[in-house]
């Protein structure tokens, strides 16, 4: 299939596919007339990749994945180095969990502070502006 179709099976850019041809992640092919030509192998790479960036995986990071397909693995995350960027995404994102965490905590008691400042008061007025 030519890049235009590919681009639209893949839910992307034809941009987009140069810039992954660019970077090594999709093959550089061209039949006699000089056109890119791919197949059913490439739309996997780009889906692949595209599900990864679903994820929060930057482009290189998607790189062991295209690899290991190429390699003949069907699935693209059977490789040790595709494990290890599991495992490094994995890490980072319980450090995310954990600031996020610590963060709706200091969230919650600024608000139980706030509602305990005022038991069975008036509402505060919140003013904007000059006097009207």
């Amino acid at each position: 299939m030519r890049i235009g179709e590919l681009a639209a099976r893949a839910g992307t850019t034809t941009r987009t596919l140069r810039y992954y041809e660019s970077r090594g992640l999709l093959p550089a092919r061209r039949g006699e007339n000089g056109y890119r030509t791919y197949d059913e192998d490439d739309l996997r790479l780009l889906r692949q990749i595209r599900t990864l960036q679903d994820f929060g995986f930057d482009l290189e990071e998607t790189r062991p994945f295209v690899e290991c397909l190429r390699a003949g693995h069907p699935e693209g995350d059977s490789c040790p180095a595709s494990l290890v960027v599991y495992r490094r995404k994995l890490a980072e994102l319980d450090t995310l969990i954990e600031q996020l965490t610590s963060v709706r905590a200091q969230v919650a008691a600024q608000l139980a502070r706030a509602e305990a400042a005022v038991p069975g008061g008036p509402e505060p007025k919140c003013e904007l502006g000059g006097h009207g």
